[in-house]
C-alpha cells in the first residue's frame, strides 16, 4: 500500500537586502516602501501560502570601510512591516527574525504576543543568535559571548519567553454581564525566572494570544543550532533544497526530536529555494544565466573574493585571473558584518581549491564566483519547477520551501500564478486556507497553557 502524498508547506521570504536581489532589472521596485512589502504579502496570500518571512539586520554591512552596495537601502525595523503588514492581509503567517543575543525576554515576548493579537493568531519568531562582535557594537556587547554560550543564552532566551506567553492562563479573563469584563486571577501574568542568563520577575501584560504562543523557527546549522530546533523549534529555515543534502539534514534533525519528548510532525524542515521560470525548461536554463551574471557584477565579484583573501583587491580585473597571493592572515578586517566570512573557516584551502577549478575550467574571478556562490534552486518550466517541489517532499528532503524571488515585489507573482495551480492539481498543496492562525496553516496543535495554580485571596 502506498503511502498518502504529504501536503506541501510554501512561504515567501521577502528578498530586501541579500545577493540573490537583482537591481538592475527594470522591473525592480524599493526594498523600503511599504507597497512593495504589501505586494509581496497580497500575492502570497492569493496563492494561499503559510507565511511571509522576513530577515533582521542589526547592523550596516561594511567592506573596506564603506557601506556593503546591498546594505545602502537600510533595513527597515522587522516588528513595524510585520505588524502593518497584519492590516492588509487576513490569513497569511507573519514571520520575523528577532535576535536572542542582543534583546531582552520580556521586551520580545510583549512583541510577538501583541502581534499575535493584531493578526489574529498569524505571528512566527524565528529565533537567531549573533555571532559577531561588530554588530555588538551597536549594543556594547561586542564579542561578549562564545558560540556555546550564544545558544545556551538563547535556550533560556526562548523558555523564559515561552514563560511569559504561558503566565496567562486561557480562562484568565471571564466576561459578566452584570459586573462587565473582569480578571478571574488578580496575579494573572505574574513571572519569576532565575537563570544562568535572565533574573526576572513581575507580570506580564498580554493576555494569552489567539494560538497560544507565536510559532518558532530556527535557523542554525551548527551542531548546537540543529540541537535547539529538535529541543524547542516548530520549524527550521534551512539551506538544503537539492536531494541528497535535504535528505541527510531531514534525516538527522527528525531523528533529534525523540530525546526530547517529541514527534517528527512537530517539526517542519523548510528550506530558502530561489527560482526562475520560463515558458521551457531551455528557456528558464538562459534566463538563469543572465540573473546569475545581474546578481554577480564584476565589482560585487571582487567584494565576494575579499572575504576570503582578506585583502583589497580592488585593483584586480574580475574578468582576470585569481590573484597569486595567497590571502592574508588574521581576523577579517575588510568584510565585517558578513555572514559569509564565517563559512571561509580555511582561507588557504578555500584559494588553492579555487584555483584548481579556475585553472581546469579557465575561468575569470567573475566566472568562478559565479560558479561557487549561490545558484537557483529551481529551475524551468511550471511543470518542471512543479514536478521537482513534490520530488523532493515526497522524498523527504524536504516538508516544504521558503521561496526567494530575485525581484522585489513582483518576483513572486509568476509562481503564484502557474506553479501553485499545478501543485493544487496534483492534490499536494491548498486551494485555500481551512483554518485561521499559522498553526493552522503548518499543522501544528496550539500548545496546551501551562497549569493555572493562582488563586486570589479571600
Amino acid at each position: 500500500m502506498s503511502k498518502p502524498l504529504k501536503q506541501i508547506h510554501l512561504a515567501a521570504h521577502f528578498p530586501g537586502v541579500n545577493n540573490t536581489t537583482v537591481w538592475s532589472d527594470p522591473e525592480a521596485g524599493s526594498h523600503i516602501e511599504f507597497a512593495s512589502f504589501a505586494h509581496f504579502a497580497r500575492t502570497a496570500e492569493r496563492a494561499k501560502f503559510d507565511f511571509l518571512f522576513l530577515a533582521e539586520g542589526l547592523r550596516l554591512r561594511e567592506q573596506g570601510g564603506k557601506i556593503y552596495d546591498l546594505d545602502v537601502v537600510g533595513r527597515p525595523d522587522t516588528f513595524t512591516v510585520l505588524t502593518a503588514l497584519a492590516a492588509v492581509t487576513d490569513r497569511l503567517g507573519l514571520t520575523g527574525t528577532i535576535n536572542s543575543t542582543f534583546n531582552e525576554p520580556y521586551e520580545v515576548a510583549r512583541q510577538f504576543a501583541s502581534l499575535d493579537h493584531l493578526s489574529g493568531g498569524r505571528s512566527a519568531w524565528n529565533v537567531v543568535t549573533s555571532w559577531d562582535a561588530f554588530t555588538g557594537e551597536n549594543f556594547r556587547r561586542g564579542g561578549f559571548l562564545p558560540q556555546d554560550e550564544r545558544y545556551s543564552r538563547a535556550k533560556e532566551f526562548l523558555d523564559t519567553a515561552t514563560e511569559l506567553f504561558d503566565s496567562w492562563g486561557a480562562d484568565e479573563i471571564v466576561a459578566d454581564q452584570e459586573s462587565g469584563v473582569f480578571l478571574k486571577d488578580a496575579r494573572a501574568g505574574a513571572f519569576v525566572h532565575e537563570g544562568q542568563h535572565f533574573d526576572i520577575a513581575g507580570q506580564f501584560n498580554v493576555p494569552r494570544s489567539p494560538q497560544g504562543r507565536p510559532v518558532i523557527f530556527q535557523a542554525g546549522d551548527s551542531e548546537e543550532g540543529r540541537e535547539f530546533a529538535a529541543s524547542s523549534a516548530d520549524a527550521i529555515f534551512s539551506r538544503y533544497s537539492t536531494l541528497e543534502p535535504g535528505r541527510e539534514f531531514y534525516a538527522d534533525v527528525k531523528g533529534r526530536l525523540a530525546r526530547h519528548g517529541r514527534t517528527p510532525d512537530q517539526l517542519l524542515i523548510l528550506p530558502a529555494a530561489t527560482f526562475v521560470l520560463a515558458d521551457t525548461d531551455a528557456e528558464a536554463q538562459e534566463l538563469a544565466h543572465e540573473v546569475r551574471r545581474q546578481q554577480v557584477s564584476g565589482q560585487t565579484a571582487l567584494r565576494y573574493l575579499e572575504h576570503v583573501w582578506n585583502r583589497d583587491l580592488s585593483g584586480y580585473d574580475p574578468d582576470g585571473p585569481l590573484p597569486e597571493i595567497d590571502p592574508a592572515p588574521g581576523e577579517n578586517t575588510v568584510a565585517r558584518g558578513r555572514a559569509s566570512v564565517r563559512s571561509h573557516r580555511d582561507p588557504l584551502a578555500i584559494a588553492r581549491e579555487w584555483r584548481e577549478r579556475a585553472a581546469a575550467e579557465k575561468l575569470s574571478i567573475r566566472e568562478l564566483v559565479i560558479e561557487t556562490t549561490g545558484r537557483q534552486s529551481f529551475v524551468g518550466s511550471p511543470a518542471t519547477v512543479a514536478d521537482t517541489i513534490d520530488a523532493l517532499v515526497q522524498a523527504d528532503a524536504a516538508d516544504g520551501f521558503i521561496l526567494v524571488p530575485h525581484l522585489t515585489p513582483g518576483g513572486l507573482d509568476a509562481f503564484a500564478d502557474t506553479v501553485v495551480p499545478l501543485l493544487q492539481e496534483r492534490g499536494v498543496f491548498r486551494h485555500d486556507y481551512t483554518g485561521t492562525t499559522l498553526r493552522d496553516h503548518l499543522g501544528l496543535a496550539e500548545p496546551a497553557a501551562a497549569p493555572v495554580t493562582r488563586r486570589v485571596a479571600s
